[in-house]
C-alpha cells in the first residue's frame, strides 16, 4: 500500500518583538526564496504574503517533511539570506509559530485570505488578527506569549 496524504496549512510567524521590518520593497526576494525552500521539500506553495512584521504561508506539506522541521528550515535560510542581501534591517524571526490545517474546500478562500494581507492590516492588528484564527480553531493560549 502507498502512502496518501493531502494536508493544507496556513502558517503564520513574526518578526522577533514584531519588528516591522519586512519593508514591501524586499518581500517580493524573501517570499521567492522561501518558494524555493518549499520547492526543495517536495510542498506545494498555495499563497504566500505578509506585510511588516509578519508572514502568511498556505502550502501542502509533503509527506516525508514534518511541519516542525519544515518550519525550523524556513526560518534558519530565510534569516541567513536575509542578513548575507541586507534584504532588510532586521534581527530575527521570532520563536514559535503559529500553524493551521484546513479542508482542500477551503483552498480558494484561504488564498484570497493570505493575499489580501496589506488590506487586512488597514484595518485589522497582527495581534487581533492572531488572536481571530486561535480562537477560530479553539487554541489556548496565553496572551503574555503572543506578543
Amino acid at each position: 500500500m502507498s502512502t496518501y496524504t493531502q494536508i493544507l496549512y496556513h502558517l503564520v510567524f513574526s518578526t522577533r518583538n514584531r519588528e516591522r521590518s519586512l519593508k514591501a520593497e524586499g518581500r517580493p526576494v524573501l517570499f521567492k526564496y522561501i518558494w524555493g525552500i518549499l520547492k526543495e521539500k517536495k510542498c506545494h506553495l498555495y499563497r504566500i504574503n505578509g506585510v511588516e512584521d509578519h508572514i502568511h504561508i498556505v502550502f501542502s506539506l509533503h509527506l516525508t517533511i514534518s511541519l516542525a522541521a519544515l518550519v525550523k528550515d524556513i526560518k534558519l535560510a530565510s534569516s541567513l539570506m536575509i542578513k548575507e542581501k541586507n534584504l532588510f534591517l532586521f534581527t530575527a524571526w521570532q520563536e514559535g509559530y503559529s500553524a493551521f490545517t484546513y479542508s482542500l474546500d477551503a483552498k480558494d478562500n484561504l488564498i484570497e485570505y493570505v493575499k489580501n494581507q496589506e488590506e487586512r492590516h488597514e484595518k485589522v492588528s497582527f495581534k487581533d488578527e492572531l488572536i481571530s484564527l486561535l480562537d477560530e480553531f479553539q487554541i489556548e493560549y496565553k496572551e503574555e506569549y503572543l506578543f
